[in-house]
C-alpha cells in the first residue's frame, strides 16, 4: 500500500509520500514513489505514485527513457506545452503500460492499476496539480479540491480537511502532513517510513527542498509524540456521557 499527498497553497505546492510496498506480512521493501524532473528557470514537474509496482515502475522508466531518445516520440516531460500537456502526456503513458501489462478482457482497475499525482510549474503558467487515474483520464485541483490524495488515503484525510487553511506557510503545511501521514502509519502497517517531502515556491522554477525523513528525524518524532498527547488531553476534556 501506500500514502501520497500532493496540496497546493497560496505559496505554492507541497508533496509527501511513504516508501513502503509490500506484497504480504513477510515481504516489505522500500522504493521511491516520488520522482521529480527539474529544469532550473523553465519548469519543475513531479510525480508521485501508488498502486502496482512494476506498473509505476514501468510509467516513471517510460517518462525518463524517451527524454533521452533523440528519434523517440516528443514532447516529453521536460518539453511539454503546458502542466495539462504533461498531465495528459503521463495518462497516456499510464494507459500504455496497462495495455502492455493487461491480459485480453482485464480491465485497468485490475492487479495491474496504478493512479499518479502530478504537479509543477512551467514558465508562463500558473502552478497546477492533477490526479491521473489507471484509466489515464485525470481531474485538476480547485479552490475547492485543494489537495489530492493516493493510496490509503482514509486515515489522514480528516486532519487536511479540518486544518487544511491555503494562507498556511511551507512550514505549518509541512506539520499538517505530518499528522496526516502519523494518522495513516499507525493505523495501517502498509504504510511505512522514510517519507519524503518536497516544497515547490511559486513562480522559482526550482525545487525549494526535497527531503528524506527517517525513523531517527526529531521533527516527525515530535509531531508524532506531541499529537498523540494532544488527543489524549483533548479526549480527557471532553464531557462523560450523563448515566
Amino acid at each position: 500500500m501506500t500514502y501520497c499527498v500532493g496540496l497546493k497553497i497560496d505559496r505554492g505546492l507541497v508533496f509527501m509520500s511513504d516508501t513502503r510496498t509490500n506484497a504480504g506480512i513477510d515481504s516489505i521493501s522500500t522504493f521511491r514513489k516520488m520522482h521529480v524532473w527539474e529544469k532550473p528557470g523553465e519548469r519543475v514537474v513531479v510525480l508521485m505514485s501508488a498502486g502496482n509496482l512494476a506498473t509505476t515502475q514501468a510509467v516513471v522508466s517510460l517518462l525518463d527513457e524517451r527524454m533521452k531518445a533523440v528519434k523517440d516520440r516528443t514532447p516529453t516531460v521536460l518539453a511539454t506545452p503546458s502542466m495539462f500537456q504533461t498531465a495528459r502526456l503521463v495518462g497516456d503513458t499510464v494507459k500504455e503500460v496497462i495495455a502492455d501489462s493487461t491480459p485480453a478482457g482485464e480491465r485497468a482497475d485490475s492487479y495491474f492499476n496504478a493512479s499518479f499525482i502530478v504537479g509543477g510549474q512551467i514558465r508562463g503558467s500558473a502552478p497546477r496539480l492533477f490526479l491521473i487515474y489507471p484509466e489515464g483520464n485525470f481531474i485538476e485541483s480547485t479552490d475547492d479540491t485543494p489537495f489530492f490524495q493516493v493510496g490509503e488515503t482514509k486515515y489522514g484525510k480528516p486532519i487536511i480537511v479540518r486544518a487544511y487553511d491555503r494562507t498556511m506557510s511551507f512550514a505549518e503545511t509541512v506539520k499538517l502532513l505530518m499528522v496526516s501521514f502519523d494518522s495513516t502509519l499507525k493505523s495501517n502497517l502498509s504504510v511505512g517510513l522514510p517519507l519524503d517531502l518536497l516544497f515547490y515556491e511559486n513562480d522559482t522554477f526550482r525545487v525549494a527542498l526535497n527531503k528524506r525523513i527517517g525513523h531517527d528525524d526529531p521533527y516527525y518524532r515530535t509531531v508524532s509524540d506531541g499529537w498523540s498527547n494532544a488527543l489524549k488531553l483533548a479526549f480527557k476534556s471532553l464531557p462523560d456521557f450523563p448515566e
